[in-house]
């Protein structure tokens, strides 16, 4: 449902499904960034397979933690906006751009 009650429009339908791929597909490239740069020294240089396993599960941890902060916060961020979208979105005064003049 819209934010006034009513069902949301395809534009609205597609708006989301869009900021959604985005958001998942940021969050998947940011993560494997992450998890190759902590892992990556893992197999550049020759540690034991103790710093291996610990390098690994840290770069897991990070990656997985950094993917879901990502997407909460291009979803939140698409939500304040098209709240803020609507405020906005009808002067009070026909010709007006400020509803304060």
């Amino acid at each position: 449902m819209s934010m006034y009650g009513g069902r949301r429009s395809q534009a609205e339908r597609d708006a989301i499904t869009v900021e959604i791929g985005y958001a998942l597909f940021s969050a998947a490239f940011a993560a494997a960034l992450v998890f190759g740069a902590v892992v990556g020294p893992a197999y550049a240089f020759d540690l034991s397979a103790g710093v291996r396993g610990t390098l690994v599960s840290a770069g897991a941890s990070a990656a997985a933690v950094l993917f879901v902060a990502r997407v909460a916060a291009v979803l939140v961020r698409f939500q304040r906006r098209e709240a803020g979208a609507d405020e906005t979105a009808q002067p009070n005064q026909p010709g007006r751009t400020n509803p304060d003049s």
